[in-house]
């Protein structure tokens, strides 16, 4: 056989396995391709807790507050005189009543002193008597011509000197008496004990602090707030307060206003009154919100505003589709969102949690469903179990469907 035959040959067979591998590869591909078509992408599972609906709310704008809670009437019994102290029982959280006997300091030396001063007031009695028995007879001779007019002004002077003596020893016995007082310690207000700051037997000098007295039957928080922040701040306003270990909030509202700023931080007092309720205590630490004005519009839960893009958007659910599409929107007035009858509807999805913020928006249809922040973010064209969230017994309505349905995203 000749050269060329047999390179004829080979060409040939090469053509023929190159043919033979290209039909394998088609196959391969067209196998690929139906397997493709006959299995459907995983969906994106999603809770009614990672729902929200788009809708028209009243938002309550406000300014932030924090402090603790203080007790409107508190008072701190303290000693007057020195001494030993003596039967005091109450303890913290016992309560007690205005002019309730607390302790005494040991009245002993106080009692002798104020028998003293008596006994003393009585000596100086006995000498205003004398000497007014003096001047009496002083005039009658006088009158006879028996004295002279200087003997008679000496008798007086010596009266008036006895009786000044008298009135000092009766200011000094008085003295003494209301320090005799001063040893028994009253309560001055109703309240519960807070401190117990001394114990009997224990000598105690003038000032010094025995009890706290707090009554709880009057609270009010102390919020400090910036010069710019308070100058719209109004008596009677009202604010919504969470207060440590409190389940519910609670309603206050501004009773006062400093008029001078604080030294140094140039920060404003405002006093705020909590409406009392059971475990209510002084020095609670709360923190709320106070109600400055109400407005009106399409809102959002403000975590579900996303700001990883250059412009803000929303991750909202294209029921059309089957997808996570994303939104861009303009953001408005932000606050506490209240639910009305037309907006609020059963189930989770639909209740507006106490302390969630929500923010006015434009972009997003009314009734769309948008993705909260606790569902993270999730990429455009993400498909979702649309029929599983209708299913749902807290799914959103059927009119937010509606609106997820038709809106187009851009």
């Amino acid at each position: 056989m000749k050269t060329w035959q047999k390179l004829a040959l080979t060409a040939l067979a090469l053509a023929a396995l190159a043919g033979l591998g290209a039909r394998s590869y088609q196959a391969r591909q067209a196998e690929r391709q139906a397997l493709l078509a006959t299995t459907k992408p995983p969906l994106m599972a999603l809770t009614p807790a990672d729902l929200a609906i788009a809708q028209v709310r009243d938002l309550d704008t406000g300014l932030p507050l924090t402090g603790t809670l203080k007790a409107v009437n508190s008072a701190i019994v303290k000693a007057r005189v020195p001494g030993e102290l003596q039967g005091l029982s109450v303890r913290e959280g016992d309560s007690v009543r205005a002019g309730q006997v607390l302790a005494r300091v040991e009245p002993t030396e106080y009692a002798e002193r104020v028998r003293q001063m008596r006994l003393q007031a009585d000596a100086a009695q006995a000498q205003v008597d004398i000497a007014q028995r003096q001047y009496d007879n002083n005039v009658a001779l006088m009158d006879k011509g028996f004295i002279s007019k200087t003997a008679l002004d000496n008798s007086l002077a010596s009266l008036n000197s006895a009786q000044a003596n008298y009135r000092a020893a009766q200011a000094g016995a008085e003295v003494v008496r209301q320090s005799l007082s001063d040893t028994v310690l009253k309560a001055p207000i109703d309240g519960q004990i807070a401190q117990r700051l001394a114990q009997p037997g224990e000598r105690v000098s003038p000032e010094a602090r025995i009890v706290e007295i707090v009554d709880l039957s009057r609270l009010e928080l102390e919020a400090a707030l910036a010069p710019a922040d308070s100058v719209a701040v109004r008596v009677g306003q009202h604010a919504l307060l969470d207060i440590e270990g409190v389940a519910q909030p609670v309603q206050a509202t501004v009773a006062r206003i400093n008029p001078s700023a604080q030294a140094g931080s140039r920060s404003v007092l405002v006093y705020l009154n909590v409406a009392t309720q059971p475990g209510l205590r002084q020095g609670l630490f709360a923190h709320g919100q106070l109600r400055m004005a109400s407005e009106r519009a399409l809102a959002v839960p403000l975590n579900a505003v996303r700001t990883d893009k250059p412009a803000p958007y929303v991750q909202v659910v294209d029921t059309a589709k089957g997808t996570i599409e994303h939104l861009p929107v303009q953001t408005g007035a932000r606050g506490k969102a209240h639910d009305t009858a037309q907006s609020a509807p059963q189930g989770a999805a639909h209740s507006v949690p106490q302390d969630e913020t929500w923010v006015a928006v434009q972009g997003v249809p009314e009734g769309a469903w948008v993705l909260r922040g606790t569902a993270g973010v999730l990429r455009a064209g993400t498909p979702v179990n649309v029929e599983a969230i209708k299913a749902s017994s807290t799914a959103p309505s059927s009119a937010a469907a509606s609106a997820a349905s038709s809106m187009h995203p851009s």
